[in-house]
């Protein structure tokens, strides 16, 4: 699985001009299934995530999790994380999870964020969506379970 991780003060998505997701300080994870993925990536990616040491403690420090903070978590699912820009200008997205079994594991990938201890809010796989954010620091993060 892949994700991009961003710390913010606040961040909602949108489909068809309605709010669907909305969280005030804690992370925005945008997150794809790749081809291959399993439920035991969701589970270290979602708990990895729930434990990353991104906030500021009273030092100035990046040294508290979400979890520490008391912040909340916006998952959204973002299919063009897996483009390949490898060969030519135009991105190929073979690598991504099939539709069917990428919602699977998005919706599994969210239950295990929550299950962390995390308030959890999220966008709606497939849509065309609107996400704004307010990135805080600005803090952003790559992770691939690949990797």
């Amino acid at each position: 699985m892949r994700a991009l991780i961003q710390r913010v003060t606040q961040a909602r998505v949108e489909v068809e001009g309605a709010v669907i997701g909305e969280i005030g300080p804690g992370l925005l994870i945008l997150i794809c299934a790749m081809q291959g993925d399993t439920e035991a990536e969701a589970d270290r990616l979602a708990s990895k995530i729930a434990k990353l040491r991104v906030f500021r403690d009273e030092e100035g420090r990046m040294n508290r999790s979400v979890l520490d903070v008391g912040g909340a978590a916006l998952v959204v699912s973002q299919f063009t994380l897996a483009g390949d820009t490898s060969r030519g200008n135009r991105p190929g997205f073979s690598t991504a999870a099939p539709p069917a079994e990428g919602e699977r594991l998005y919706e599994y990938f969210a239950a295990q964020v929550q299950a962390q201890g995390l308030a959890v809010a999220t966008g709606r796989f497939g849509a065309d969506m609107a996400v704004s954010l307010v990135n805080d620091g600005p803090v952003t993060i790559w992770m691939d379970t690949a990797e």
